[in-house]
């Protein structure tokens, strides 16, 4: 990193003392407050740190922490990598991390759908990731429609090389306005909202691995790298033709589809699959999620999901023969406040297991799952879950502030 001017360096200094007070007070990791006094005292702060690193951006509705996780990992052969790992994934988080890492000429960086064009600028990362896009915090975010159009927009005319999941329509077409594009054909198992042409509005023909649009011609892109997710373990074919078994300790499809994305955007770094694999293989949780903890002899193993796609994956990865499941919804400012999403969920997986409703919005999942007729019991907390089960496994599902008090009613693991 250059040397910072002295503006910047004083921004950055004021930063960290409140991070240091935030974190010692309890309030959290100080990621967000640090960098939001920062970027007070010098706006262009971001810019002055991006300045000489070569930076790759995380993107996408769902797998962005884990899919960063990976990629950090990955190009941990190359040096010290500056990276977000906990999830502050706008310009506040963004400029923690680059502050906390000084010598590091590589950093990956989780960033909201929002705010990628507003980034990218900022910091002219040579690499943008862009995953999938599905209906998340409505009241808060746009259309996934006019989230692409301004990738689009910020993609047109940039030397950025984008790794994008041709798989996804919606993130085919925002990213198909960029100079270099490397298409990965990483799955797309939610397809609610991507039945329509996201150019004309006409009804897409899906296949099981191809879309195309009968009226004006958008097509799935032809793809270098693939995930091959009928094997056990699953599999990603790199653009020579090789195949690479993965074997994560992360489970699930949804897991070997952000490893997908996470190879081709390590090899885009010079790191190849045979280099990054080992480091992918080491991540057995990301910021909490997939950690498994202990309380009075129940192992409950935690699980975040935040929106219809998120949560029909978590259903794909719970433990058999069937344990008891824990849901909890909030409705807070990081969840957004509309919780009509709930009605999207087809919860009819959880029939036959012993399931508890808690959260700040336990009703409104409860009348939902009475619609499913998945029988069920309404409990204060996750406390009075555990102690409503004998000892053994039982997994956990909650949206983002259900889940962070999830956490720190047991310890806050990492």
């Amino acid at each position: 990193m250059s040397q910072l001017p002295l503006r910047a360096q004083l921004a950055t200094a004021l930063g960290g003392m409140a991070a240091t007070v935030s974190r010692l007070s309890g309030r959290g990791d100080g990621s967000v407050i640090g960098g939001k006094i920062a970027l007070r005292l010098e706006p262009e702060l971001l810019t002055l740190l991006a300045k000489d690193r070569r930076l790759a951006l995380i993107t996408g509705t769902n797998g962005k922490t884990t899919t960063t996780r990976l990629v950090s990992s990955a190009l941990a052969e190359l040096g010290p990598v500056a990276t977000n790992a906990f999830g502050a994934n706008m310009p506040t988080g963004h400029v923690t991390a680059l502050r906390n890492a000084p010598d590091a000429t590589c950093g990956v960086l989780e960033v909201d759908e929002k705010y990628i064009p507003m980034v990218l600028k900022a910091t002219g990362a040579s690499v943008v990731v862009m995953m999938n896009l599905s209906r998340d915090q409505m009241d808060r975010a746009s259309e996934i429609w006019m989230l692409a159009q301004r990738w689009r927009e910020a993609l047109t005319g940039v030397d950025t090389h984008v790794i994008a999941n041709a798989d996804d329509p919606v993130v085919a077409w925002g990213a198909s306005s960029a100079k270099q594009v490397t298409w990965v054909s990483a799955g797309q198992h939610w397809r609610e909202d991507s039945w329509c042409c996201p150019e004309c509005g006409a009804h897409l023909n899906r296949g099981d691995t191809d879309w195309s649009c009968p009226e004006c011609g958008l097509r799935r892109p032809d793809t270098t790298w693939a995930l091959d997710d009928t094997v056990p373990g699953g599999a990603v074919i790199d653009p020579r033709g090789l195949r690479h078994e993965l074997h994560l300790k992360l489970p699930g499809w949804a897991n070997q589809s952000n490893a997908a994305m996470a190879l081709a955007a390590a090899s885009a770094f010079g790191v190849e699959p045979d280099q990054a694999l080992p480091r992918l293989r080491e991540v057995t949780s990301v910021a909490g999620r997939y950690t498994t903890v202990e309380r009075d002899g129940r192992e409950l193993r935690l699980l975040l999901s935040k929106n219809p796609a998120g949560w029909m994956e978590c259903f794909g990865v719970l433990r058999e023969p069937p344990v008891p499941v824990t849901l909890s919804v909030n409705a807070q400012g990081p969840d957004g406040r509309d919780t009509s999403w709930l009605w999207d969920v087809d919860y009819r997986v959880l029939r036959g297991r012993t399931v508890f409703v808690t959260g700040e919005r336990r009703l409104d999942l409860a009348v939902r799952l009475e619609a499913d007729d998945v029988e069920f019991q309404l409990v204060s907390d996750i406390s009075e879950a555990v102690a409503a089960v004998p000892p053994g496994p039982m997994d956990v599902i909650a949206n983002y502030t259900a889940f962070q008090q999830i956490r720190a009613a047991f310890g806050r693991v990492q």
